[in-house]
């Protein structure tokens, strides 16, 4: 899943795609180095981001969908919002999959709305807002809640009509970065879940900060712990850097193979 944030303040690529032109350049370059989907996403959701309106996120993510579908009408999409009404318009103008980093929790309609829409819904763990988030990493026990609140939330949008879903354990949402290399080290466990699971660890500051570089500098870190989740069952990598997460796909892949 390549990342697309028509935002400015994306805490490691905003501003880099928020033309039509520099949209349709990073969709063009992600689906030919191997994305199966292009995540659009018009809200940024980095901790202290600037609040925007729901009709300026809608505007942003609907420009972004209908300029790429116009040019490869053959693209998967996916829109990240916590949004309802910002979910229905982006599916409405052609995307494909819902992608919540709330997980349902920052609007109740979003469930029904999924539900209705009849679309796949990326379902994350988080606690609070964007703004509050860093605040909320008590847990007793990190894995075991973050497992049990997803199960929760699951069957409260299976309720709600939703049949396909997929679940996010949202590294670095509520989690500090030692609570997300433990969630790393016990995600096999996730799978008890008994649906596909997303991961979303690119350049994140678990990465940047352990090995104190920057975001940009970020990659060989990001490479290296994809490849860790994928051998611990992870089915779909969110990331930045596509033609990186493919190899690491393609060398997982012909490793599983060889054992068979």
């Amino acid at each position: 899943m390549g990342i697309i944030n028509v935002t400015p303040d994306s805490f490691y690529d905003g501003g880099i795609t928020f033309t039509e032109k520099e949209i349709l350049t990073q969709a063009e370059k992600m689906l030919a180095e191997g994305a199966t989907f292009l995540d659009i996403g018009g809200y940024s959701t980095r901790p202290s981001a600037t609040d925007i309106s729901e009709k300026e996120e809608s505007k942003r993510v609907v420009k972004a969908i209908e300029a790429i579908l116009k040019k490869i009408p053959e693209a998967l999409i996916s829109v990240d919002t916590f949004r309802s009404e910002v979910a229905k318009k982006a599916v409405y103008a052609g995307a494909a999959i819902v992608n919540d980093v709330s997980g349902g929790v920052l609007d109740p309609k979003m469930y029904k709305t999924v539900g209705k829409l009849k679309v796949p819904y990326v379902l994350m763990h988080m606690r609070g807002t964007p703004k509050t988030m860093t605040r909320l990493t008590e847990y007793k026990n990190v894995t075991v809640e973050v497992i049990k609140d997803l199960s929760e939330k699951i069957a409260r949008a299976r309720a709600e009509g939703i049949t396909d879903i997929i679940a996010d354990p949202g590294f670095g949402f509520a989690k500090t970065s030692e609570q997300s290399f433990e969630l790393l080290n016990k995600l096999e466990l996730f799978q008890n879940l008994e649906i596909p699971n997303l991961v979303g660890i690119s350049r994140k500051s678990m990465i940047y900060k352990t090995l104190e570089i920057s975001a940009k500098n970020a990659l060989n870190g990001t490479t290296s712990l994809n490849t860790i989740a994928l051998s611990k069952g992870t089915a779909i990598l969110r990331v930045h850097d596509v033609k990186e997460a493919n190899e690491c796909v393609k060398l997982w892949m012909k490793l599983k193979a060889s054992s068979e």
